[in-house]
């Protein structure tokens, strides 16, 4: 039994275990309620798992009594089940009733989308973009009114701007699939101006290749093959990489300067991202003047490490020779353990920063661990892994690049002897 179809078993459980007294005498109106919850309950219990049954049995209900208060409720169990049982046909139905009883549901009207799309033929198109538009005029007229408490303005602001970015992605598709090219590329180019998506770009790439714009095909097709898929839009980059080698070969006759043409809108791309951005740290002159996050704990403001030696370590979870070098770093830090003057930063500098917790956890690093925030940009990191010692005015004393293991452990630790030797500790 599936969870909702179990939530309604219990419901119906706990009302029919409210057992009247005795002596009370029920109304008329009130027997056929618990007339009803019986039936109801009778009708649920007996499917068991069998679906097929579940929906036969709830349809009999509803011809039984067609005006229950928990009608909704029942075609939201019917939709499901018909679902479970490949039924497009009969989950279409139920959805739209509920549709009909409840014209602002959003996620109803959407579903009924995904179902209409399923089935295919204009007319079906044809209503699934009828109720996308439902769903935008709901989403562009939402006052801030109804932003829950506990979210922020800024938060709710760009919810809003990725329900309105997949609802354009969504009705620019139908109408792709209606050959109404026009409105899909006014929808399409809506949603992409929203929030870039590799979704969005694949398709303004399909339309201009269609119009025979094949130039234009190309910068598509390159942003939907560079850009990530931040918003989990789900696209097949296989698929992009065949449109995109087709449409170059059609316009250059060969394959040939597409890899240098896809690295440099790599660059540019993610340079252009970068940019808008607000960079963390960007006014900073000095090193005491920066601020980095932690991977746990507070943030840490380096103007608390002055008079300290510095190890900076730049890694990230995708850089091999940055896992080959954690053990020998791990070895110079136990060296230096109990040295209070000493301390290690292992500097992340992913793009994904989600990616981080769990390769620390699983590898167990030693070192605090902080994100970059512009520490890289700071020291002109070109490459990782990257080790730097900074002395206690925050001068470079030593620097490694590259996975250099020949003698690494003893010339990192040398320079951290010579650090510490050189000035005694700032006094407070």
């Amino acid at each position: 039994m599936n969870a909702f179809v179990s939530s309604l078993v219990c419901s119906f459980l706990t009302l029919c275990s409210l057992a009247l007294p005795a002596q009370q005498q029920l109304s008329q109106d009130e027997q056929v309620r618990k007339d009803a919850e019986l039936a109801l309950q009778r009708a649920i219990e007996e499917a068991g798992n069998d679906r097929a049954a579940l929906v036969r049995n709830l349809e009999e209900y509803l011809q039984r009594f067609p005006d229950t208060p928990r009608k909704v409720a029942i075609y939201r169990a019917l939709v499901e089940a018909a679902m479970q049982l490949r039924d497009v046909t009969k989950a279409l139905d139920y959805a739209e009733r509920i549709i009909a009883l409840r014209p602002d549901d959003s996620s109803m009207l959407l579903y009924a989308v995904d179902l209409l799309e399923q089935m295919g033929g204009e007319q079906h198109l044809l209503r699934a973009a009828g109720y996308v538009t439902r769903v935008l005029d709901r989403i562009e007229k939402s006052p801030e009114t109804e932003k829950p408490e506990r979210i922020s303005h800024d938060d709710w602001k760009l919810e809003q701007k990725k329900l309105l970015m997949s609802v354009y992605l969504i009705r620019g598709r139908l109408e792709m699939q209606r050959r109404n090219y026009e409105r899909a590329g006014a929808d399409l180019a809506a949603s992409y101006a929203l929030l870039a998506t590799p979704a969005a770009a694949l398709r303004l790439g399909e339309i201009a290749e269609v119009q025979k714009d094949y130039g234009k095909a190309i910068d598509y097709y390159t942003v939907a093959f560079v850009l990530p898929d931040t918003y989990s839009t789900g696209i097949d980059r296989r698929e992009v990489r065949r449109k995109l080698g087709n449409a170059w070969r059609i316009l250059h006759n060969s394959e040939a300067g597409l890899g240098e043409h896809l690295l440099a809108a790599y660059d540019r791309l993610t340079a252009e991202d970068t940019r808008s951005v607000a960079r963390p740290n960007s006014a900073a002159t000095d090193l005491f003047a920066f601020t980095v996050r932690r991977l746990n704990g507070p943030p840490l403001q380096l103007t608390e490490l002055k008079g300290k030696i510095l190890v900076l370590i730049f890694w990230a979870t995708w850089c091999l020779p940055c896992r080959e070098l954690e053990p020998l770093i791990e070895k110079v830090e136990q060296d230096f353990a109990g040295n209070d003057e000493v301390m290690f930063l292992a500097a992340n500098a992913d793009e994904d920063e989600e990616r981080v917790k769990p390769y620390v956890e699983r590898h167990k690093l030693r070192s605090t661990v902080v994100f970059e925030d512009g520490l890289g940009r700071f020291f002109q990191v070109s490459s990782i892994p990257t080790v730097i010692v900074l002395d206690r005015s925050g001068k470079i004393v030593y620097r490694s690049q590259g996975f250099l293991p020949e003698g690494f452990m003893e010339n990192l630790a040398a320079a951290i002897r010579r650090a510490l030797a050189a000035t005694a500790p700032t006094a407070p």
